[in-house]
């Protein structure tokens, strides 16, 4: 495609990390480029995810890193194949912005905020001619095949050359995020998974008692064990926090894809919680076995092992009374702790989602089979991902990758 004055127009509907990648790549290549979005401004739930400190993207290598994707990971790979976490790096850096490793291999900006990597991307964008029209909700096609939008000013109808469709999964609704696209795309032939929470929060039944005591402290340095649907099982190390309603934090979104899964079939799904996972089995069974004379149970496990607080909660909400009075049950529980889930938190209080446009229902570049000239890139394609920059990684690529595909229609559509 020349860079020249180019005859195409195209639209780009989201303004999110997917949507603004294409328009990079887009105007770059001599398109004339419009972005629609819903809301008053875009990146508005790419600025909010960096609140906390923005993370880029990771460190750890290739092969660990496109694991990350699961049942995906092919199709995520040939995105990444373009568009990989060192690239990105190089990118956000010729935005002017430094970045850097944290401990746990997570990247980000210097100064941990996305405003200024926004600010200086949207300038960028400006300069390179991409047009912006906010407050315009995408309302679906008239029979002409014409988009259609409500604004402040009224239903708007605009066509374009192609169209790339980037507007986001089901959460964070505030933030644009409202799956309100999936049934549109549906009634068109396109074929499409129910939207599901991921990255997400569970419900446990707590006892009131519980609940009132502990919601909102966090459990540190413990680990958590859960075996999938396929029979694999994992371990991992790291934070959450206990809720009123449950669990949540990092360490448990690493694990809300297949817990998930299994609560869809069966109903419940139950993770096993290593207390104290510094400490073998042999270790804690002999702190539990030391005699403690006059002292309470509770003193003797705090002056022991340092359990206390939530962690003793924990013990005595997850074991029976039978089980919290007998040592070696006891030991048991501290090192492999029973935790039933019940459900998932609504898919609005999700980071993300899972479900969307099937993969089956792409042509190559990322082209709708059922609607030549439509594409569609980022978190509303049926794939996910952990938190830990993978997300993001992925949504940019993605970006671009419906980009290139675009560019390639639009100079052989005369074949289609």
């Amino acid at each position: 495609m020349s860079t020249s004055a180019s005859p195409f127009h195209v639209a780009i509907v989201g303004g999110g990390p997917a949507g603004l990648m294409a328009a990079e790549v887009l105007s770059a290549a001599g398109l004339g480029v419009t972005v629609y979005d819903a809301m008053p401004s875009v990146g508005r739930k790419f600025l909010l995810a960096g609140v906390g400190g923005m993370n880029i993207t990771h460190s750890e290598p290739h092969a660990a890193f496109v694991a990350r994707y699961r049942e995906r990971e092919a199709e995520i790979t040939a995105w990444l194949a373009d568009f990989d976490a060192d690239r990105l790096r190089d990118w956000v850096h010729g935005l002017g912005v430094e970045t850097f490793v944290g401990s746990s291999g997570k990247v980000f900006p210097r100064e941990m905020k996305a405003a200024p990597l926004l600010r200086a991307w949207l300038t960028r964008l400006r300069e390179a001619g991409v047009q912006f029209r906010v407050r315009h909700r995408w309302l679906g096609w008239t029979d002409q095949g014409a988009l259609r939008f409500a604004t402040p000013q009224g239903e708007l109808e605009t066509s374009h050359d192609a169209v790339l469709l980037a507007l986001g999964g089901g959460s964070w609704k505030k933030l644009g995020s409202d799956g309100s696209w999936l049934p549109l795309l549906a009634e068109r032939g396109v074929a499409v998974r129910a939207l599901l929470p991921a990255n997400c929060g569970f419900d446990c039944h707590w006892s009131a008692h519980f609940a009132d005591k502990f919601a909102g402290q966090p459990l540190k340095s413990v680990a958590l064990e859960f075996t999938d649907l396929a029979g694999h099982t994992v371990r991992k190390t790291g934070e959450c926090v206990v809720s009123s309603y449950g669990v949540e934090g990092n360490l448990v979104y690493a694990f809300s894809a297949p817990i998930r899964d299994s609560l869809l079939a069966n109903g419940s799904a139950t993770v096993y919680l290593d207390l104290l996972p510094q400490k073998s089995a042999e270790q804690v069974a002999a702190e539990v076995m030391h005699p403690r004379g006059s002292r309470s149970l509770s003193s003797h496990l705090q002056s022991r092992l340092n359990l206390k607080g939530v962690r003793a909660g924990l013990l005595r909400e997850c074991l029976s009374k039978e089980a919290f009075n007998d040592m070696a049950s006891l030991a048991a529980g501290i090192k492999r702790l029973p935790l039933t889930m019940h459900a998932t938190r609504p898919i609005d209080e999700a980071i993300s989602t899972a479900g969307g446009v099937c993969f089956e229902a792409l042509a190559p570049g990322l082209m709708l089979q059922a609607m030549p000239g439509v594409f569609c890139a980022g978190e509303m394609l049926d794939w996910e991902a952990p938190t830990g920059g993978y997300l993001l990684t992925a949504c940019l690529a993605s970006g671009r990758a419906a980009a290139q595909g675009m560019l390639n229609w639009l100079g052989h559509r005369d074949k289609w």
